[in-house]
């Protein structure tokens, strides 16, 4: 399930320094606007405490966690929806993305040129705003013109789409994204194929000083304020600080430097948790002597849809799935110990698998 997180923002905001410290792959990092030409991806693994108490008690020859993509895409400036800077490829890069990660930048200082002079992290999202939902709202103005002789010829279907589609190109007009826009599931299905840009899940990451980490800054609470009606989180990064954690030889110097900064996790683990949360997913795992995996499934997946993720031909031939409870697996202390509690349930088709479950699935091909 390969998922993508594009990181978006104005030049000079951090991206590509917080784009290093997630992945091994070294974006150019530098103080100019468009450094980053071509989007790059790095394939990031996703923290879970949970792979290390299944490696200690099962003792597996290999662990394989579960992974999204992350891509850094070039900085955006006023313009872009007509084109600007490097507007058309900016907004065909961010299209192939499943969700956004925005970063913002909300700290001072004088030796990181703002591309608009100041530092103002609501005004800097409001361009990036306008440019997408003006690209959007090109998108859906189009297909709405497309329709207008279908709709005259009285057409139900198409009178109903026009409908739903009005609805975007008034909610687009007035400033808002396309996923403000309330529809039922069979009125998303006439705008799911235009792939709007706004309508993408987003997390905003404020990018701050070493000082406000911790704690936050006066730019962040105007971020907060400026979002709250958006159903979307807001987390604090320092992206230099995570540049220097990066940087650490070992895991225990990487703890001591969190420590002294008062931080119990490095931040790009809060934001690939967070980036997975926004994709809507799961985990699932599996346990053997072989090997511990964890398996990225959307929420409220089925059992055989889940097992699907593994092999295609364990979905066809899906008889049934034995089940244990992560907590369950972890206070018996095996898998033998689990079955002799009575612990472990054997579910059929209609099962709908939940985040942590450790499944062994029985099928005939």
């Amino acid at each position: 399930m390969a998922l993508k997180c594009g990181i978006v923002g104005l030049p000079n905001v951090g991206k590509s320094t917080l784009f290093n410290c997630l992945s091994n792959a070294k974006a150019q990092s530098a103080n100019f606007p468009f450094c980053t030409i071509e989007p790059n991806v790095g394939v990031i693994t996703v923290p879970d405490e949970r792979l290390e108490q299944l490696e200690a008690i099962v003792k597996p020859e290999r662990v394989q966690p579960t992974t999204i993509e992350i891509v850094d895409i070039a900085g955006l400036v006023k313009g872009a929806s007509k084109g600007e800077g490097l507007g058309n490829k900016f907004l065909a890069n961010i299209r192939e993305t499943d969700a956004i990660i925005h970063v913002l930048r909300c700290f001072d200082d004088g030796n990181v040129v703002h591309v608009d002079g100041s530092v103002n992290p609501v005004r800097d999202k409001e361009i990036i705003d306008i440019e997408l939902q003006l690209k959007d709202l090109e998108t859906v103005q189009k297909k709405l013109d497309g329709m207008k002789r279908k709709v005259q010829t009285g057409d139900k279907s198409a009178v109903k789409e026009a409908e739903v589609l009005q609805r975007y190109v008034d909610a687009l007009n007035s400033g808002k994204s396309a996923r403000t826009v309330d529809v039922t599931k069979d009125e998303y299905l006439f705008i799911k194929d235009s792939h709007l840009l706004t309508n993408k899940p987003v997390l905003y990451v404020c990018n701050v000083d070493e000082a406000s980490v911790v704690s936050g800054n006066n730019y962040v609470e105007q971020v907060k304020e400026a979002v709250k009606d958006e159903n979307a989180e807001v987390i604090m990064i320092g992206a230099q600080i995570e540049a220097d954690i990066a940087e650490l030889e070992t895991y225990e110097e990487r703890q001591e430097f969190l420590q002294d900064i008062g931080l119990k996790e490095a931040g790009v683990n809060k934001l690939i948790k967070a980036a997975y949360k926004l994709l809507n997913l799961e985990t699932y795992f599996t346990a053997g002597v072989k090997e511990v995996r964890a398996w990225t499934i959307y929420k409220n997946t089925t059992a055989p849809q889940a097992a699907g993720v593994i092999h295609t031909d364990f979905e066809k031939g899906f008889i049934r799935a034995e089940v244990i409870k992560y907590n369950d697996f972890i206070s018996f202390g095996s898998e033998a110990a689990v079955k002799e509690a009575g612990k472990m349930s054997v579910e059929g088709k209609e099962y709908i698998v939940q985040d942590g479950d450790i499944m062994h699935f029985r099928f005939n091909v």
